[in-house]
């Protein structure tokens, strides 16, 4: 395990809700009280914390006949003000500041829009201010939403360039099982090729988020194959990131490949967000995973798909249809279609900002 000096820690929302679905003040300030610790030491922290809902049902009461998406966006955008208020109130106590960042998917989508949220999260770290980052519930629609705030922190955590990732749930860690069930054993460590680990997990989400294991499960390693460390650990757990930090304490550990570029961490999480597709031929995908760094040019494309305009995120596939990998286009999808199969062109895709699923 790697020494953790910049970590994202994502706070779920079984944490700070107690059994009767109230707010966990007493959880929520022992958590402020251990980042507090971790600022101490010098450790840089963003803060991705889900209970703006569970704090908004707290404050107001809805019609059951209510649209389902409407009432989560009342709940949120209310809850939102007393979720951060807690928060800011609570760090003020330890003499620390905090700072809001509401984000859509739409945010990480456009390259300058995820430059300048990269800037104002870092600028914030550089002043010792903490971020606390959510999903914008009010303005997302089902589309352009988060698979939840797993994704979110796994996103934030790539772009911030973190090493580490902290997902605090209700429960140890992934297990072999029903983490109920007496004969599952809770799995310490995913090492880098380690076998597929889905069919472990059970599809139940929590009764106040909208993800499961399973997102913290891909979520994590995505992260882990950028180059930063996870840890899914019990929130609900006295000294949990004390603990995790002496490694001193149940969870499960996800083994970091090498830390990849951050133009490369920004197109991993693309796969929701691309504007177009390229189709190439054997040729080019041979020569895309050889060992010689490849760009993708013109020659080997036979079809493009999708409009798109210089800057866009592409999704790379082979002629069976296989998902090969993202890139960002280095000319509109006009010029694109007139250069498919020529020789001598420019790049489509540059290797700098290409990235391979399942490869290194």
């Amino acid at each position: 395990m790697n020494s953790i000096n910049c970590c994202v820690i994502k706070i779920g929302s079984n944490v700070l809700t107690t059994k009767e679905g109230k707010p966990d003040l007493e959880r929520m300030n022992h958590l402020v009280s251990e980042i507090s610790n971790f600022h101490k030491k010098g450790i840089k922290v963003i803060l991705v914390s889900s209970g703006a809902v569970a704090f908004g049902r707290k404050e107001i009461s809805l019609p059951e006949k209510l649209n389902p998406v409407l009432k989560k966006q009342i709940w949120a955008s209310t809850g939102q003000i007393e979720l951060i208020n807690k928060y800011k109130s609570l760090f003020e106590e330890r003499k620390l500041q905090v700072a809001q960042i509401l984000v859509t998917k739409e945010d990480f989508r456009d390259r300058k829009h995820f430059l300048n949220m990269k800037n104002c999260v870092l600028g914030l770290l550089s002043q010792g201010i903490i971020p606390v980052i959510n999903e914008n519930d009010t303005v997302a629609i089902t589309e352009l939403m988060f698979t939840d705030n797993d994704e979110l922190a796994s996103l934030s955590a790539a772009m911030v360039d973190a090493d580490t990732l902290v997902l605090l749930t209700n429960v140890n860690g992934i297990y072999t099982g029903s983490p109920d069930h007496p004969d599952s054993e809770l799995i310490r460590v995913v090492a880098q090729d380690s076998e597929e680990l889905a069919s472990y997990i059970s599809a139940t989400k929590s009764s106040f988020g909208r993800g499961g294991m399973l997102t913290k499960l891909n979520m994590s390693k995505k992260s882990a194959d950028l180059g930063i460390q996870v840890f899914i650990a019990n929130g609900k757990q006295d000294n949990i990131l004390t603990n995790i930090l002496a490694k001193d304490t149940d969870f499960t550990y996800f083994e970091p490949k090498k830390a990849k570029q951050s133009t490369k961490k920004w197109l991993a999480h693309g796969d929701q967000y691309f504007k177009g597709e390229v189709i190439i031929n054997q040729g080019a995908k041979s020569a895309l995973f050889d060992q010689k760094i490849s760009s993708l040019l013109p020659i080997g494309v036979i079809t493009i798909e999708g409009e798109f305009k210089k800057g866009d995120i592409l999704r790379i596939s082979d002629e069976q249809g296989n998902r090969i990998g993202l890139g960002r286009a280095e000319y509109p999808s006009k010029t694109a279609l007139e250069k498919i199969g020529q020789k001598n062109q420019k790049p489509i895709i540059h290797y700098d900002y290409l990235y391979l699923f399942h490869h290194e």
